[in-house]
């Protein structure tokens, strides 16, 4: 199976996951510290920087993209419950 690096910037903290996980599950493991409220991409409290590695996500959904439209989020900003890895390597910060 496929894995994803992911490394929180805030806390210096880099973990190796299955592809298929979404952000904020790899947040809730590690103690992150990436807040949410709904985990269904409405409430955009999740907003995360994409510092790089972006092109290692599953594209926004359209109720994703419309979220982030909505909330004038950004570029490569993306809302953890949603955001999904691919597999390579991402480096992300809550915004």
């Amino acid at each position: 199976m496929p894995k994803a690096q992911v490394t929180f910037q805030d806390i210096g903290i880099t973990v190796t996951v299955p592809a298929g996980t979404r952000l904020i599950e790899v947040s809730e493991k590690i103690g992150a510290g990436i807040t949410y409220g709904c985990r269904e991409g409405e409430c955009c409290t999740c907003l995360t920087k994409i510092i790089s590695g972006h092109e290692h996500l599953a594209a926004p959904s359209m109720l994703e993209d419309q979220v982030l439209k909505d909330n004038l989020a950004p570029r490569h900003h993306r809302l953890a419950c949603q955001a999904q890895l691919l597999g390579g390597s991402i480096v992300v910060k809550p915004a």
